[in-house]
């Protein structure tokens, strides 16, 4: 009986460090066994030479050393950071975009549906639409050309002009995806602190720059978290648009690694996981930079 009411008293002085740890319980288990193993198995496979049916065979670092000679990684390697610094263009895009849209005009329901739209719709609704936008005859990019007197590009079928196309089509929801963090920020900045800065003299760019970006400064880091994973983990554009074509030009890393272990010429399971897990390094510089921000300002805020 005693042994009871000890059990209870340690609950409930307990309970609101073990509430929310019962609440997390759930989710942590799902995400190391649906996370945290997977990406273990990904190390652990990448060190064998296996087709994903037969006998594995163990070569330690071999797949990796094959990669610093393989011109199909050093393309895929160089493409994602191709997208990586242009992706970035959503944030500010995204950002004037949230400011015009943040105005009391006429009309204004109608253009922010306009400009949500692409952020609701499949990525490979956009990458259809986009490769008929690109079509060498039809397209209306085409059309567009030559009514102004300019000659036609096929920009999909150029191995110079592919990737570009494709991180375009990318940046269209992207951006949308920004302006709405813009948006949701927007709704919440201070109206006191845009007032004295009118009274101290601040407006148009000034007041931006000064009254409120610091305030948007939340939504620019997840702008930001989101964008760079979104552009390190770009696939299905690039499946729909060109299927890594032409001659190979548009390979990023996700998609040579799917070339290599699960295509019908692939079946190289550990190769494959070599190339996650060199994606999944580049990733984890960008989280732990995250990480740490996100603890350093926390730790401001706190003293």
């Amino acid at each position: 009986m005693s042994l009871a009411v000890d059990e209870r008293s340690w609950l409930q002085r307990h309970r609101m460090t073990v509430t929310p740890l019962l609440f997390l319980l759930p989710g942590v288990l799902f995400f190391l066994v649906y996370v945290i193993n997977p990406i273990i198995q990904s190390f652990n496979i990448s060190l064998y030479e296996w087709d994903g049916l037969g006998t594995a065979t163990f070569v330690g670092f071999g797949n990796y050393e094959e990669l610093i000679d393989d011109r199909a990684f050093e393309i895929s390697l160089w493409n994602n950071l191709k997208w990586l610094a242009l992706y970035l263009l959503a944030i500010p895009a995204g950002l004037l975009i949230a400011l015009f849209l943040n105005q009391n005009i006429i009309g204004i329901r109608i253009y922010k549906s306009l400009f949500f739209f692409p952020f609701v719709i499949s990525q490979v609704v956009v990458g259809l639409v986009f490769s008929w936008f690109y079509l060498p005859r039809e397209g209306l990019l085409n059309a567009a050309l030559t009514l102004f007197g300019f000659d036609t590009i096929n920009v999909l079928g150029d191995p110079k002009m592919a990737t570009y196309g494709i991180i375009a089509a990318g940046l269209w929801p992207q951006t949308a995806y920004c302006m709405i963090l813009y948006l949701t920020g927007l709704n919440a900045v201070n109206p006191e602190q845009i007032e004295a800065g009118r009274l101290d003299g601040a407006k148009g760019v000034r007041m931006l720059w000064y009254v409120i970006l610091p305030q948007l400064r939340p939504a620019t880091f997840i702008a930001f978290v989101v964008t760079i994973i979104g552009a390190l983990r770009s696939f299905d554009l690039i499946s729909i648009m060109t299927n890594g074509g032409p001659f190979g030009s548009t390979r990023v890393l996700s998609f040579y690694m799917f070339e290599k272990a699960l295509s019908e010429y692939g079946f190289r399971m550990g190769y494959g996981s070599a190339i996650a897990v060199v994606l999944f390094l580049i990733m984890l510089v960008f989280i732990i930079y995250f990480l740490w921000s996100m603890y350093r300002d926390e730790r401001a805020a706190r003293h």
